[in-house]
C-alpha cells in the first residue's frame, strides 16, 4: 500500500514538471537570468537538472546554445577587426 502510495506521489510530480509554466514563471526565470553570472549558473542548473520543469529546461538549453554561438561569432569577428588593424600598422 505504501509503495503504491509512493508511486502515485511520483506519477503527480512527473505530471507537474511537464505542465506549462505560467506567465509569473517565464517573467522571475527571464529576470533571473539578466542578473550577471548568477544567470548562467541558473542556465546550467535549470538545463541539466532532473527536477526542472521541461519547458524550462528546453529554454535553458536553447539559450546556453545561442550564448555559444554569439561568444564564437564574437570571437571571429572581434579577430576579424583585430588583424584589419594589425595590417594597418605594417
Amino acid at each position: 500500500m505504501e509503495n503504491q502510495q509512493g508511486l502515485d506521489n511520483y506519477q503527480k510530480y512527473q505530471d507537474y514538471l511537464k505542465q506549462p509554466m505560467s506567465v509569473g514563471e517565464w517573467f522571475i526565470a527571464i529576470l533571473i537570468t539578466a542578473i550577471p553570472l548568477v544567470g548562467l549558473i541558473m542556465l546550467l542548473v535549470w538545463a541539466f537538472s532532473p527536477d526542472t520543469n521541461i519547458n524550462k529546461a528546453n529554454w535553458a538549453k536553447a539559450t546556453l546554445i545561442w550564448m555559444v554561438i554569439g561568444i564564437i561569432l564574437a570571437f571571429f569577428i572581434f579577430g576579424v577587426i583585430g588583424l584589419a588593424f594589425l595590417q594597418d600598422w605594417y
